[in-house]
């Protein structure tokens, strides 16, 4: 190890003669500690992480005997991609260097990894888990492709396998569907922000396509890592297309598979999974075809025998036949009518004439001709039937059955009676 040329001279007694100032201590400190410690890995425990608007991230590290302050300039903390938290084990590079103002030493760190972790499955993890408690990867909001898909955005690298073997597959299978290729980074510092461009540039294309497809090959994590970015899985999220993820192969599972409306294992079973094959669609539709002619001849059988049905009716055999009856019950029901309308009248008739002879019988008129006459006095018209009601002199009218009389009493007798045959009355 190096010594400082002051260092050197403390054996001689030098600075026990020499004054120093808390700055020249202080610098003297600092010079020794950072020629001494210019990198060191240490590991340890974070605890009090801040990391204010500037940028910067300031944390201590400690274990069971000592702490040592530590501080992540913001150049450094850009590159770190997963989250640091106080109780995290990280194991960090750096470097010893002294704050003057403080009069404290601290690591400038220039590495930090999780321990245990790699810092990149860590990042991934604490990702997938903030995504999911936002419900990026909720299955019910997820859509399904269309149908018949007529024009696909394919967003991936024009110079890589994943578009040789999506188009391969793609003309095999359809060639009814037009491929819009949107050409990006699929890794490398800046291949996400590209990929999330491209994505929002195809929603906001005035004919947007039926689908979206992100495709790229295989790989380790760190070569498909853009799409395990945060800016690209939002960009997948609010996507008006629906998106299908084809990034590496079976066994790579990234949190754009998992944001996605629908996941792919290669780009070739994405080109699969969006087109169907044309000869099985042409399978299908002859198929259809035989099940239709079938079902028409099933319904116009089905449809014959029915007529034939109806044909063989009473009612089209003989299509007079119910008239017929409806007539001769007519006519009888009108005869039947006539003879109680008759009975009726007659009943009538006979009734009517009872009455009369009865009310003839009682008729005054009726009396008068049997030789009853009517007596009633001249002056008022009232009817005599006594001879209480007459006095001598007073005239009288009396009523026959043809004509009437006057007279005039003479003679009362009330004792006298009536003979029992009819006679006038004076």
């Amino acid at each position: 190890m190096h010594e400082p040329e002051w260092f050197a001279g403390e054996a001689s007694g030098a600075l026990d003669q020499r004054l120093l100032t808390v700055s020249e201590l202080t610098e003297l400190i600092k010079e020794l500690l950072e020629t001494a410690f210019p990198s060191v890995w240490v590991s340890g425990e974070v605890s009090n992480f801040a990391r204010p608007r500037s940028g910067h991230c300031y944390l201590t590290l400690k274990d069971e005997g000592a702490q040592l302050p530590a501080v992540i300039w913001r150049s450094t903390a850009g590159r770190v991609r997963f989250e640091i938290s106080d109780g995290l084990e990280v194991v960090c590079r750096g470097r010893i260097g002294v704050y003057p103002p403080h009069g404290k030493y601290q690591l400038v760190i220039s590495e930090i990894q999780p321990k245990g972790v790699g810092a990149l499955e860590l990042a991934l993890r604490q990702l997938r888990d903030k995504l999911a408690k936002e419900g990026l990867f909720d299955p019910a909001r997820k859509r399904p492709l269309p149908p018949l898909v007529r024009r696909i955005a394919l967003v991936t690298s024009p110079t890589g396998a994943a578009i040789r073997d999506f188009l391969e597959v793609l003309r095999r299978r359809w060639k009814g569907a037009d491929v819009l290729v949107v050409p990006v980074r699929v890794q490398g510092e800046g291949a996400a922000e590209e990929i999330a461009a491209a994505i929002d540039l195809v929603n906001r294309l005035a004919t947007p396509p039926d689908c979206l497809v992100l495709a790229r090959g295989g790989g380790s994590l760190e070569d498909l890592w853009a799409f395990n970015e945060e800016v690209v899985c939002r960009a997948i999220f609010r996507s008006r297309v629906p998106v299908v993820s084809a990034v590496g192969h079976e066994i790579d599972v990234t949190l754009s598979d998992l944001v996605a409306d629908v996941r792919a294992l290669t780009p070739s079973e994405a080109a699969e999974r969006v087109v169907p094959d044309a000869q099985q669609m042409a399978q299908r539709i002859g198929q259809y075809g035989q099940r239709m002619a079938a079902a028409l001849r099933a319904m116009a059988a089905a449809a014959r025998s029915r007529w034939e049905r109806v044909a063989d009716h009473r009612a089209f055999r003989r299509p007079c036949e119910r008239t017929q009856q409806l007539a001769r019950q007519l006519d009888e029901l009108e005869g039947r009518a006539t003879r109680a309308l008759r009975n009726r009248l007659q009943w009538v008739a006979q009734q009517t004439a009872s009455i009369g002879a009865r009310l003839d019988s009682l008729s005054p008129l009726a009396v008068l001709r049997r030789g009853f006459s009517l007596t009633e006095r001249a002056a008022d018209g009232q009817l005599v039937r006594s001879a209480d009601q007459l006095s001598p002199g007073e005239q009288l009218r009396t009523k026959f059955y043809q004509g009437q009389a006057l007279s005039r009493v003479e003679r009362l007798d009330p004792r006298a009676r009536p003979s029992a045959g009819p006679s006038s009355q004076e």
